[in-house]
């Protein structure tokens, strides 16, 4: 959170989009994933998590599409729900897949 907030700062404080990218959870996820199961349970999670990229896609397209015709907080609460329903359409699909 502070090196967000110092990057939003700056005069690239774009860079603070990429900072929350960085896969800290993903590793975390991984590893556990990597130790306690297969690989091709891993290769599976991992698959899985390519597509997961789908619905922050949609929060981010959804944002940028709003950000100057609402305020900022329904813009941030509509990207919200599109990211939980693309989630939702996403696990839906996963699991029939």
């Amino acid at each position: 959170m502070v090196i967000i907030e110092l990057l939003a700062r700056t005069r690239n404080y774009y860079i603070a989009g990429l900072v929350p990218l960085f896969p800290t959870f993903a590793l975390i996820s991984h590893y556990i994933v990597g130790s306690e199961r297969t690989v091709p349970e891993l290769k599976e999670t991992v698959a899985f998590s390519m597509f997961s990229l789908i619905p922050y896609l949609m929060y981010l397209v959804t944002v940028y599409y709003l950000a100057d015709r609402l305020r900022l907080e329904l813009s941030l609460l509509v990207g919200t729900l599109c990211w939980t329903a693309a989630a939702v359409i996403l696990l839906v699909a996963w699991n029939r897949l």
